[in-house]
């Protein structure tokens, strides 16, 4: 039991990666991304990859995996630069797609369906399995720590505050001087390369990554996440990771306390149960459970 809990401890700690790097793009920047786990994709085949077939060291694979999403990150904002709401939604949506059935089909680079397996971890073989979790659980907890007061800083800078100017308003930004797509790109590419550094860790937890992992319903957790915990802040896109690890995985013990129904119904109890406390939280904090300040900093014209 214990090292069940320490292993979802690591999978919050990887959903609040992946919040953190949505808040940028959606919470801050107001771009709505729904290909999260495209670059979460990315990021896990780019460290693997280089440290299982050329040897690169863990470090090195990690850091590879943020560049190269966030240069995928920079890509797709131009691309998409002139879209917004359920438009940009679709594009990204798409994007992640494509991203899942090249893993799938370029059997000779990404493996296939069959993936890519004995990929390294810090202690992994040298610790015992709950030793091993627990030192991995400290690395992505950390991690986490460093990425949220990064971007807590980046957040409270000039750039966090055209970042929200342009979130309520592009067009009273661009009046103010600012250069609203360069903005909306940087942003972009900052939040994929933390999804990306997310996907560089779970692929060493994991030892093992194929296609199939990399499914949209990852997306609407995060997104589901965020909007709970309450966008536009670090502590709420953690707090909501939190949360819903809590919630899809609490439930999984519903059959113990009943066992007069069939596997068939206790996945829909449970999906209704998750329901329902999402719906709960969302009516009566609607901003969340832990909003965003308001701010009464001036944009300042250029």
């Amino acid at each position: 039991m214990e090292n069940y809990l320490v292993a979802m401890a690591v999978f919050a700690g990887l959903y609040g990666l992946m919040a953190l790097g949505l808040n940028v793009i959606w919470g801050l920047a107001g771009m709505v991304n729904l290909g999260l786990v495209g670059f979460f994709a990315i990021g896990a085949y780019a460290s693997a990859l280089l440290t299982v077939r050329h040897g690169w060291p863990i470090i090195g694979g990690c850091v590879a995996a943020v560049v190269l999403s966030a240069l995928a990150g920079l890509v797709v904002a131009v691309i998409t630069a002139r879209l917004k709401g359920d438009y940009l939604a679709i594009v990204t949506l798409g994007f992640a797609e494509v991203i899942r059935l090249i893993a799938a089909n370029q059997v000779s680079f990404t493996g296939g369906t069959s993936g890519i397996s004995n990929i390294p971890a810090p202690g992994r073989g040298l610790l015992t399995p709950l030793g091993f979790n627990l030192v991995f659980a400290a690395i992505v907890w950390v991690t986490i720590a460093v990425v949220a007061l990064l971007l807590g800083r980046l957040s409270s800078a000039p750039f966090g505050r055209v970042l929200r100017a342009i979130r309520e308003d592009e067009m009273i930004a661009a009046v103010a001087g600012k250069r609203v797509l360069l903005f909306k790109v940087q942003a972009f590419a900052i939040g994929a390369g933390v999804l990306g550094l997310a996907g560089a860790l779970y692929a060493h937890f994991n030892a093992y990554i194929a296609p199939d992992a990399f499914q949209p319903l990852i997306t609407i957790y995060i997104v589901l996440a965020l909007t709970a915990g309450g966008t536009g802040t670090m502590r709420g896109a953690i707090l909501g990771s939190i949360l819903v690890v809590a919630l899809t995985e609490g439930t999984r013990f519903i059959g113990a306390y009943t066992p007069w129904l069939s596997p068939v119904q206790i996945a829909s109890v449970r999906e209704a149960v998750i329901g329902v406390a999402l719906i709960l939280a969302l009516t009566f904090r609607p901003q969340g459970l832990l909003p965003e300040r308001a701010s009464h900093h001036r944009l300042e014209v250029s």
